[in-house]
């Protein structure tokens, strides 16, 4: 059907009884959860940025690899 012209009811194939338009919002009940916190995380981020308040440390450097040691030195 073209857009606007949609009747008020609608008679049902399958038990043959009349319905009448309801209006839903499209498939937000289906959105699982992970990606609505994911979603909500992003769109809260816009308005109000996590901010750093101090420096992170200096992590430990990670120990060379055995095979490093090997290797010609120029």
């Amino acid at each position: 059907m073209p857009i606007g012209t949609a009747p008020a009811q609608w008679k049902c194939s399958r038990c043959n009884d009349v319905s009448r338009r309801v209006y839903s919002s499209p498939a937000l009940t289906s959105t699982p959860p992970a990606v609505g916190a994911l979603r909500e995380r992003s769109e809260r981020s816009r308005e109000d940025p996590e901010v750093v308040t101090r420096v992170a440390r200096n992590a430990a450097p990670s120990p060379a690899h055995p095979a490093l040691a090997r290797l010609p030195r120029p």
